[in-house]
């Protein structure tokens, strides 16, 4: 399992650096110049270089909002903790998957963008692994269920915040869960907390 920076300002500076560093090799070969009518005249290396930008100032943000977690642990509720986590992390999707969609019509954008994001670590790892760092030392500290597997609930968690955005992008908000009680859905159906026995009912 990965382990969180002691800094999350170092880590999210260096997270800047690989969005960077994946541009260029996004770049390497030139891009496609090729204009798609449903992208309105814009080609999909001006879209990739957007969702680029975006994702330069957005990634680092949402990374620190998860390596900030592991200062949580063993204090106040494991789900209370989570919560905000969740809405930020539907915010993050819901901003980077509306730019991100016309970058990904051209096929070898697209591969690119793989290589990319293996050479430069920026895969969904560098999101699981700070979550379920902090789930594992709740479980340590048995404030979450025994049966818990701290890297699964880590997927999971992130998964719900990406449909919740997805659903939304294609719906339009107001016609789902608001963006907070998707949240609270999200943390609470996971029932990570250690539920304690209620005391038998005196007769």
């Amino acid at each position: 399992m990965a382990t969180a920076y002691s800094d999350p300002h170092k880590r999210a500076q260096e997270t800047r650096r690989r969005v960077l560093e994946m541009a260029d090799l996004i770049r390497h070969d030139g891009g496609d110049a090729a204009v798609y009518p449903q992208m309105r005249g814009t080609t999909p290396a001006q879209a990739i270089e957007m969702f680029l930008a975006l994702l330069q100032d957005r990634l680092p943000v949402w990374l620190r909002t998860l390596d900030h977690l592991v200062y949580s642990a063993g204090k106040g509720r494991v789900n209370d903790n989570l919560l905000p986590v969740a809405r930020a992390g539907i915010d993050y999707y819901a901003e980077v998957q509306a730019v991100a969609m016309p970058a990904f019509i051209s096929p070898s954008i697209t591969v690119r963008y793989r290589e990319a994001l293996r050479a430069t670590k920026l895969g969904p790892a560098s999101e699981i692994g700070p979550l379920a760092e902090y789930l594992a030392l709740e479980l340590r500290l048995g404030r979450v269920s025994p049966d818990v597997t701290p890297e699964a609930s880590a997927r999971l968690l992130l998964a719900g915040c990406f449909r919740h955005a997805y659903y939304e992008m294609f719906i339009g908000p107001g016609m789902g869960l608001s963006r907070d009680d998707g949240a609270r859905e999200i943390v609470r159906e996971l029932r990570l907390e250690v539920v304690t026995p209620r005391a038998p009912a005196l007769s």
